[in-house]
């Protein structure tokens, strides 16, 4: 009978082996673009403004927005805005009133996993931020942030009225409260008012002869 070939030129069988060859084509493609994909250990994407470097392009893009200041997700409820899809999702659970984070230690809910990994080490003790200059840990990012602001000298924030800048945003409100007088500590004895709670403090030792945590 005729013989018939996958590799010779007589109608279907070669068809067919084109066809095979395109499929294995495809899923080998497929096969290297999740390879690509998975970490390797190597930084390979550089931010051209900073030189950080990131494993994956994707981090790169949404890193980069810290420089643009691009937010491109928008809650529909509030207008505000995130550099991250899975931020703009977190926050609207703040208008839902959904929390599906729950620690199982206590039972407190939070609207993130990465609220809920904060909130653990409260039970822990565990100290996951640490300073390059002196080893000192914190429980907070942003702890750690304002500590290192002890080593650099940078004071982010400053009074509008009299420009005298700190390296806490809490400070600067206590600063604030000299200019507009406001004060917000009462003494629970007598009733007087102190524009910090240090200020009340010291004033609650003229009534117990102690300190006293308020």
């Amino acid at each position: 009978g005729e013989r018939r070939d996958y590799c010779g030129s007589s109608g279907e069988p070669q068809q067919r082996h084109d066809a095979d060859k395109a499929e294995k084509s495809l899923s080998t493609l497929e096969h290297l673009k999740k390879h690509q994909q998975r970490p390797t250990g190597k930084k390979s994407h550089c931010c051209s403004d900073c030189g950080k470097h990131f494993k994956y392009s994707s981090d790169l893009i949404i890193h980069q927005r810290t420089h643009t200041g691009e937010k491109p997700y928008c809650c529909d409820q509030c207008g505000k805005s995130f550099t991250q899809s899975s931020s703009l999702i977190s926050h609207q659970r703040i208008h839902t009133g959904e929390k599906p984070f729950s620690c199982d230690q206590c039972g407190k809910s939070f609207v993130s996993s990465s609220n809920l990994t904060r909130h653990q080490r409260t039970h822990t003790g565990e100290k996951s931020y640490s300073c390059d200059e002196c080893g000192k840990s914190f429980v907070k990012s942003r702890d750690l942030t304002v500590h290192q602001r002890t080593h650099t000298g940078e004071k982010s924030y400053s009074c509008a009225q009299c420009g005298k800048s700190f390296t806490q945003s809490t400070s600067l409100i206590s600063h604030q409260r000299k200019h507009t007088g406001e004060k917000s500590y009462s003494c629970a004895q007598c009733g007087k008012s102190f524009t910090t709670s240090s200020m009340r403090t010291t004033h609650h030792i003229t009534h117990t002869g102690e300190k006293s945590q308020l």
